[in-house]
């Protein structure tokens, strides 16, 4: 008979081991036995007067035995009150009702003086919830393997070792404190979330003074002596008594504490008089100002705590915001000065989705209209009902007088979330004496003098940022509410900056044309030898075109003597092109001149634009890119006009030409064979409600200088690509054409991946690059490497002058520095990597995080592959931020959403033409 034991049995068994006392496992293990041989057998008799059984085969029995099993194990006055009975059905889920119903009854301790009654209400509200199968009791430990996950240590062993620093501040926690997670009941239970607080608060001072609640959840830095304790209140509508249950349920780990240190730290800004304007906060009273451009900075920090390979650590950058000290009401009255017939359309233009800032609450606000029927003697409802006018509103409110009554009003739309209702659109109206312009505009940006004058206060220097960080640091030891804000919660702050030792790679060399060899230098930068030595592939140009307006005729024909004075040097054979002139600079007539001589047989057009204009270039480049496809290259006639630098000019715009021509300019060894590399942007486009379009970019040669390209079109401000499969497949395909074998191995560079996306993208874009190898063939599986590229990133790396002893000061690490570990992510394989160089201010690392690897590629493999992509982007002879795919990507997704608007054809798919 036991051999027919079954599943069943061995279940019941496993159950029944778990509702044993030690001392009674070997006394009872043979009559447990008997009563389960018993129970599966067909027809049988109880096995022992203790375990009586119905019969009957399977679950039905085993439950019943169960049930009466825990009952005698449960003393008489605690047992539960009867539920509805365990059905003898099918499957797991009435084996577990009924080993719930018995552990969900535990017994009081011995010599309680209580009544049952009162025993039972104990035993429910204190006793935490029982976890289904696969959860875990709040009062059990994990096990060790559940606890918390070792952090991910990915370092590289190349590179000469350096020292170094960053913008990181290591938090100390006090021993004995933390953060203790309690749950709090209400008995009657209350909806109300303030009245909730309200009789919390009564106990504060019993819970140390210190603490963080949500209405359900109690934070507290310290754990109070009892597990469970029950406080007494009177509720202050009818005094009626409220009791308190407030149940220890674990100790939170420092990782997950990130979101409360972070508001921990916001609230020491305030405390430090900072003002909030976004996610930063910045010091008024600081301020730099520029009364020659009516501007002033304002400088300030921006914080983040975070876990890391080094522990809780808060990174801190300076950060300056450039504010104009016009108001909105002084750029309308010059606005009427100067356009007194069309003045409302010249205003609207100029303001409306501009950002303003009132500094009566330094909040702001976006402009998204303008009311011109109201103004500041308007009136308004108050929320209890009041009618009273702007006016009158800001001088009760802020002790403001408002001088123009006649003014019209600022709208911001403002969307607000009030339960049962979803978000709300409100409208904020705004009086535009008050509302100081932010930002910079577009002829402040075009000014060499207004921007030299802003980098004077914005582009510091790394010793200056180690000195902004120490000084915030001082700002906060010497501060009491500060530290005492940090003492409640048992946290310290070191009073330095975060020690490293960073490695330097080697320099790359870069190889042209005729084989020719240029070692790399520690700046990483051959703009001299891109023009003396030929480039590595040469397209001729033999066929091409020149189109300009009718006062640009002679910068046409310089432009077309000196490209066949320059092109021969780097190898490139260049014939005298055709010149055709307009008869004016409107863009029909372009188009028009653009439509009649673009033939098979044309390599190249060039148009010459006698000033910059958005709406004109995007219609040549519609044109040019998906109507009648064929190599552009626009040039404004202000880039022309210095005879001095003409030269120069011209030979950067020969290595372009070339570029969209099909050639390449120079390459670095490349060590892996078969490998396609792989890069991915995206670009919001805000004039097409937000419309994205994504950017791909594949390599189709050992050498990684030729490359392919794909654009797919998105939702309204989606990053995470859905057409992927799409593009993939398809340079899959064009690589087999280019190589007549598909690639062994993938390595896939995706940028504009925030932190909050790096799971999504794992979860999400990564199985569809895997699908897409089905589509090539069943026995098709290739290795696969996806790393997220981060360019917006608030780290600094600065490098020890004079090897790290302390009297040398700091300054900007070489290109080739890589950090990857301490300040890198606990839970990635992650590290920064500084690849360019920087003749002013500090420089700014990238973020690598890889979030795939199949090709378990050495962690030096890794790093040295993407500095050494960093190479290759034509339009910059030297490194830049971020690998050449990732810059490609970037640029066709940018000219596809700016101007183009469409798929470009297919025909410019192997050619770099939005360069």
């Amino acid at each position: 008979m036991a051999g027919r034991g079954g599943r069943g049995a061995a279940i019941l068994e496993a159950l029944l081991a778990q509702q044993r006392k030690p001392g009674e496992e070997s006394a009872s293990s043979e009559a447990q036995s008997e009563a389960g041989t018993s129970q599966t057998s067909a027809g049988a008799a109880a096995a022992a007067p203790a375990l009586p059984t119905p019969g009957g085969r399977g679950r039905a029995a085993i439950l019943a035995s169960l049930s009466t099993q825990i009952k005698a194990k449960v003393p008489e006055e605690v047992t539960p009150t009867p539920g509805p009975s365990v059905p003898a059905g099918r499957g797991r889920a009435a084996l577990l009702q009924a080993l719930a119903q018995g552990r969900g009854s535990t017994p009081t301790t011995p010599g309680s003086e209580s009544s049952a009654q009162h025993s039972r209400a104990q035993v429910r509200d204190v006793e935490p919830p029982v976890q289904r199968m696969g959860q875990m009791s709040l009062q059990e430990k994990p096990p060790v393997s559940l606890q918390e996950k070792p952090p991910v240590h990915r370092t590289g062993e190349s590179g000469k070792q350096i020292r170094a620093t960053a913008n990181y501040i290591r938090l100390n926690l006090e021993p004995g404190k933390g953060v203790y997670e309690y749950e709090v009941r209400f008995e009657p239970q209350l909806d109300s979330r303030g009245m909730r607080f309200k009789l919390l608060n009564e106990h504060a001072k019993e819970f140390g003074g210190t603490k963080t609640f949500d209405g359900v959840t109690l934070y507290l830095p310290i754990k109070l002596q009892q597990e469970a304790t029950v406080y007494s209140s009177s509720h202050p509508v009818d005094n009626t008594p409220v009791m308190i249950n407030v149940i220890f349920k674990r100790q939170k780990k420092l990782g997950e504490c990130i979101h409360l240190y972070n508001v921990l730290f916001r609230r020491i800004m305030n405390v430090l008089d900072l003002a909030r304007i976004g996610r930063q906060h910045f010091s008024p009273a600081n301020a730099h100002p520029i009364p020659q451009h009516k501007l002033e900075v304002w400088p300030g920090y921006v914080t983040a705590v975070d876990e890391y390979e080094g522990g809780i650590q808060l990174c801190c950058d300076s950060s300056h915001r450039v504010l104009r000290t016009q108001t909105v009401h002084e750029l309308m009255h010059e606005i009427v000065v100067r356009n007194p017939n069309n003045f409302k359309d010249v205003t609207q233009k100029a303001i409306i989705g501009a950002s303003v800032l009132t500094r009566y609450n330094n909040k702001m606000y976006r402009i998204d209209d303008i009311d011109w029927n109201q103004t500041p003697s308007s009136t308004f409802s108050t929320q209890s009902g009041d009618t009273i006018s702007f006016q009158q509103y800001y001088k009760k409110q802020y002790d403001i007088d408002i001088r123009d009554e006649m003014q019209p009003l600022l709208l911001n739309r403002l969307k607000r979330k009030i339960r049962g209702e979803g978000d709300v659109e409100q409208m904020v109206c705004l009086v535009p004496e008050l509302c100081h312009l932010t930002g910079l505009t577009d002829e402040m940006r075009s000014d060499f003098r207004v921007m030299k004058d802003i980098s004077m206060y914005t582009r510091i220097t790394p010793n200056q940022r180690q000195a902004a960080l120490k000084k915030f640091i001082r700002n906060i030891t010497e501060n009491d509410r500060a530290l005492q804000l940090l003492a409640d919660w048992g946290l310290r702050l070191d009073q330095n900056t975060v020690d490293l030792n960073a490695r330097l790679l080697e320099s790359e060399n870069v190889i042209f044309g005729d084989q020719v060899v240029v070692k790399g230098s520690p700046q990483a930068d051959w703009g001299a030898a891109a023009t003396r030595n030929k480039v590595l592939t040469a397209v001729d140009l033999i066929n091409w075109m020149i189109i300009h307006a009718p006062r640009d005729s002679r910068f046409a024909n310089e432009f077309a003597g000196k490209m066949r004075n320059v092109g021969p040097q780097m190898g490139i054979e260049v014939c005298a092109p055709r010149i055709m002139g307009l008869r004016d600079d409107r863009t029909d007539s372009y188009l028009r001149m653009l439509r009649e001589n673009i033939s098979p047989s044309l390599q190249l057009v060039v148009i010459i634009f006698p000033t910059a204009r958005d709406d004109r270039y995007a219609a040549v480049k519609k044109l040019c890119c998906a109507d009648m496809p064929i190599a552009s290259q626009v040039i404004n006639s202000r880039t022309l006009s210095k005879p001095d630098k003409l030269r120069s000019v011209v030979q950067k715009i020969a290595l372009q030409i070339n570029c969209k021509l099909g050639g390449t300019l120079w390459a670095v060894r490349i060590p892996l064979e078969n490998c396609m590399v792989c890069g991915i942007d995206s670009y919001h486009d805000a004039s097409k409600r937000g419309g994205s379009v994504a950017g791909f970019v594949a390599s189709l040669n050992p050498t990684l200088t030729r490359w392919f390209s794909k654009v797919c079109f998105q939702g309204p401000g989606q990053e995470l690509v859905d057409g992927l499969k799409t593009c993939l497949i398809s340079s899959l395909k064009y690589y087999y054409e280019v190589n007549h074998r598909f690639p062994d191995r993938i390595v896939i560079y995706r940028d504009g991946v925030g932190d909050g996306q790096l799971r999504v993208s794992a979860d999400y874009e990564v199985p569809q690059f895997e699908s897409c190898f089905q589509h090539i063939g069943s026995e098709y599986h290739p290795k696969l490497t996806v790393v997220i590229c981060q360019k917006r990133i608030n780290t600094r790396i600065f490098s020890c002058l004079n090897g790290g002893s302390g009297d040398g000061g700091l300054g900007n690490p070489c290109p080739g520095t890589i950090v990857d570990h301490t300040i890198t992510r606990r839970n990635w394989y992650d590290f920064f990597l500084v690849s360019q160089h920087v003749r002013q201010g500090t420089v700014t690392p990238t973020h690598y995080v890889v979030i795939h690897d199949s090709c378990n590629m050495k962690t030096d493999h890794v790093q040295r592959l993407t500095y050494k992509l960093c190479h290759l982007y034509y339009n910059w002879p030297g490194t830049i931020r971020v690998p050449a795919p990732c810059q490609y990507a970037h640029k066709l997704a940018q000219l596809v959403g700016q101007s183009v608007h469409r798929a470009p054809s297919e025909r410019l798919s192997d050619r770099l033409y939005f360069l």
